[in-house]
């Protein structure tokens, strides 16, 4: 199928004037819209409008432009059937054989801050994913083309084919095209969704769509998967960015599978926190958190924690990551840095003594997250769905079952440890004093083994369990776990209640003099 004639309308004009004069430079009769036109013809390429194709001006301040019968019968014309081809001559409309359209920049739009909804609107665009998808009908006959991204080989193939590109490239090019209107009617069904669009609108936290349509680009080709034989990237989801879509990279290699499970699972953490935090995450888990009245020292007191652990670990701070960071982490191989900002002299240190670190800019502001977000997990077979656990404590609804309160100081202390439980996985034990973390237990099968490895962990790199407090993600089912941690000097609990044994796990409490908090929210994380 030899390209005689193209139609071009792109918003984004990169690349497109050297496409033209490459069409052009074969013969190829090319037929234009708006800017795309103007460009073109101060660029010295013939183009011909398709005001002149259509016998119709653009209107409505460029909503109808391409939207007529004389374009889209030149599109989807079946070139095998003669009743078609007879009736473009009858009518004289030309055949149109290559389509190249970018879409007008909705995704980047609804990302800036402070769009309106009217100002949203005016990126839908329409003309544009109508050309698009007539054209990848019409893929037998007709060739599309969505990004600048293609052009050189389109133009390529057609080089080196005296002018025609083959079946194979037209279906894969199609296929590409349906890829981009799905993609951008997702993004747009996001926005509709999002209280931006609607203001008025009521939130629906938990509603999950039925049926279910993902849609995301790739932004990165992994290294590999979990393992070295298995493939891996990560994509990014449509709408503003937020979390890892954010992230900047500033120094080091190339990003793992395994490395952004770490850095998704210490941003979640990081994001709970309040002033000046640390936190070192392995395996998902965290192994060092703390707060202080600066990054630096947090960071100090967060390699305190494990300091075994922290080699290979994830790292981050929620503050400008200055010298006293860099100094703290001296002789220690961490897989990520991250932090929001950094000051330029620790930058240009790392950069120079941490070669194999990868160092990450990332925003560390839990507000700017949307309010409701969802979280999406394979299995085998299908997906599971579920609203984010975005979910803190609600001090009116705590409730003390002990007859001791605890404490100012404890109540403090128990609302960082149960921050951190929620981030490890169940069961989770976490002990902690009011702004660090002393030891934790996790992953384990039952409470009782994670309470003992929260102790063990703290007694093996010397940090003191005497007045620490405890979170327990879920409730005790035995008291057991309670007495490991009382044992080891801790003197107040949080944990969800619920269990059927309370009554006894209270008792247990009381027993030793420590005061015990229910949440009536449990944290799991599997």
């Amino acid at each position: 199928m030899k390209v005689r004639r193209a139609l071009l309308s792109v918003h984004d004009k990169t690349g497109v004037v050297d496409l033209a004069r490459g069409l052009a430079a074969l013969g190829v009769e090319i037929l234009s819209t708006g800017g795309t036109a103007r460009l073109l013809r101060e660029s010295g390429v013939p183009v011909r409008d398709v005001a002149e194709v259509t016998g119709f001006p653009e209107m409505l301040d460029g909503r109808v432009k391409t939207l007529h019968p004389a374009i889209h019968g030149g599109i989807l014309a079946r070139r095998d059937v003669p009743a078609h081809l007879e009736a473009l001559a009858r009518h004289g409309i030309p055949p149109i054989d290559l389509v190249v359209v970018a879409l007008y920049p909705f995704e980047a739009t609804v990302a800036k801050p402070g769009v309106t909804p009217a100002e949203a609107i005016e990126q839908i665009d329409v003309g544009g994913p109508t050309m698009i998808r007539a054209a990848a009908k019409n893929h037998a006959a007709v060739a599309v083309v969505t990004d600048p991204s293609q052009y050189a080989g389109v133009l390529a193939e057609l080089r080196a084919g005296g002018g025609a590109l083959g079946d194979a490239t037209r279906a894969r090019l199609a296929q590409e095209a349906f890829r981009r209107t799905a993609q951008y009617d997702a993004a747009i069904a996001a926005w509709m969704r999002s209280p931006r669009a609607v203001p008025a609108a009521p939130a629906a936290p938990d509603e999950l769509p039925h049926p279910l349509r993902l849609e995301a680009e790739r932004a990165l080709t992994l290294r590999y998967g979990e393992n070295p034989h298995q493939a891996g990237a990560f994509y990014r989801t449509p709408g503003p960015a937020v979390g890892l879509g954010a992230m900047r990279q500033l120094h080091g290699p190339e990003l793992g599978y395994n490395n952004l499970l770490d850095f998704s699972a210490a941003l979640g953490l990081l994001l709970e926190l309040e002033g000046p935090a640390a936190v070192v995450i392995k395996h998902t888990n965290p192994c060092g958190v703390a707060l202080g009245p600066t990054v630096g020292s947090a960071m100090e007191k967060a390699k305190a924690c494990d300091p075994v652990s922290i080699y290979g670990g994830i790292v981050g701070v929620n503050g400008t990551l200055d010298m006293a960071v860099v100094r703290a982490l001296a002789g220690i191989f961490v897989e990520i840095l991250f932090a929001p900002a950094y000051a330029p002299d620790a930058l240009e240190e790392l950069r120079r003594t941490k070669k194999k670190c990868r160092v990450f800019e990332v925003p560390c502001d839990r507000a700017a997250l949307p309010q409701h977000l969802a979280e999406y997990r394979s299995v085998l077979g299908g997906l599971l769905a579920q609203s984010a656990d975005l979910a803190d404590l609600d001090e009116a609804s705590l409730r003390t079952v002990s007859r001791r309160a605890p404490t100012p100081a404890e109540r403090e202390a128990l609302r960082f440890a149960w921050r951190v439980a929620k981030h490890a996985k169940s069961n989770a034990i976490v002990l902690t004093t009011r702004d660090q973390v002393v030891g934790v237990g996790a992953g384990q099968m039952n409470r009782v083994d994670s309470a003992r490895i929260a102790v063990m962990r703290a007694h093996e790199v010397g940090l003191e369990t005497r007045d620490t407090v405890c979170a327990s993600d879920a409730f005790f089912p035995f008291r057991d776990g309670l007495d490991v941690v009382a044992e080891a000097g801790a003197t107040a609990v949080i944990h969800p209640g619920g269990s059927l044994r309370d009554e006894e796990v209270i008792k247990a409490a009381d027993e030793r003099d420590m005061a015990m908090v229910l949440t009536g929210i449990r944290h799991f994380r599997h």
